[in-house]
């Protein structure tokens, strides 16, 4: 994924000379396409992300396209006061750009998970919040983000993660992309477990249980016609996601639900656990501790389906 947005980025730059890019010491060797391209429009702000926030404020308010850039607890928990403050109160469009969310760097521990930022900044008044399931929607997303009036959560994995799409659909931010239909079952998976949840609707296909699919990226704002659709139409609606089920796509279905007559579908929400994982283990090894590879996934919903 990060090599698709940087990829996309210095074409956009190429277009837009209002783009400019804001890394938290991270990422130089990535940008040196962009950077020989645009020297005076890279900043790397060091390790000193709260500035970096500030910085991109600052940028924006003049009218230019700030992104900002780095791992993604340093860049949203670690600054939440700038984002909520700088940001979000002045409702300016910066791009803040987490990579390597979710359990991308398991084997760092737990101070590099980020398994709590969709959370923290979907309750930000005016942000919105993308995450990306492979590298054509992250492509397709940067691209979104940088014509939003407002300020854009982009949530990214690592590297090496497979293409879902075989051509670019449309996107649209608030607006899902259905990949497969089904009959009683539909799974709405954002962010990273896009692959997961496709090797999952395998799965359950040879069990007998014709599965829908869709690529669920927008968690704020949430597509409310599609919400609408397939809690009418199927038995049950399973949320997956790569972040704590406490305030991610999970719990603000939960919430949209709340504000609803009763739905014919129920719901089953499959994420992380209300606690630090503290085992050592690549992220491969961690998505199957929680549960969260296609195995899991599968063996979930089947559990849920015959309660």
């Amino acid at each position: 994924m990060r090599n698709a947005f940087a990829a996309e980025l210095t074409a956009i730059a190429s277009e837009d000379p209002r783009v400019m890019m804001l890394s938290g010491d991270i990422g130089n060797r990535l940008f040196d396409k962009f950077k020989a391209a645009f020297p005076e429009r890279f900043y790397n702000c060091g390790v000193a992300e709260q500035n970096m926030m500030s910085v991109a404020a600052a940028l924006a308010s003049c009218g230019l396209r700030p992104i900002a850039y780095t791992i993604t607890p340093f860049v949203t928990m670690r600054c939440l006061e700038q984002i909520r403050v700088d940001v979000c109160y002045h409702g300016l469009p910066v791009v803040i750009v987490g990579i390597g969310a979710g359990l991308s760097y398991a084997s760092l521990g737990a101070t590099h998970h980020s398994m709590e930022d969709v959370a923290c900044l979907r309750s930000l008044p005016g942000m919105s919040v993308v995450c990306p399931g492979d590298p054509v929607e992250t492509r397709l997303a940067l691209r979104a983000a940088l014509k939003s009036p407002g300020p854009v959560y982009l949530r990214l994995g690592k590297k090496g993660e497979p293409v879902v799409h075989k051509a670019p659909p449309d996107f649209t931010i608030g607006r899902g992309i259905v990949l497969k239909s089904g009959t009683r079952v539909c799974l709405l998976s954002t962010g990273t477990l896009l692959p997961e949840s496709m090797s999952a609707v395998d799965e359950l296909d040879r069990s007998g249980l014709t599965t829908g699919l869709v690529s669920f990226h927008t968690v704020k704002p949430l597509d409310d016609a599609l919400l609408c659709d397939v809690f009418s139409r199927f038995e049950l609606v399973v949320t997956i996601e790569e972040h704590g089920l406490i305030g991610g796509l999970g719990g603000a279905i939960a919430e949209w639900l709340c504000d609803r007559k009763p739905q014919k579908a129920r719901l089953c929400r499959i994420g992380g656990p209300d606690a630090f994982l503290s085992e050592a283990g690549g992220q491969e090894y961690a998505r199957k501790r929680l549960g969260l590879d296609a195995e899991g996934i599968a063996a979930r919903v089947l559990r849920s389906l015959n309660q």
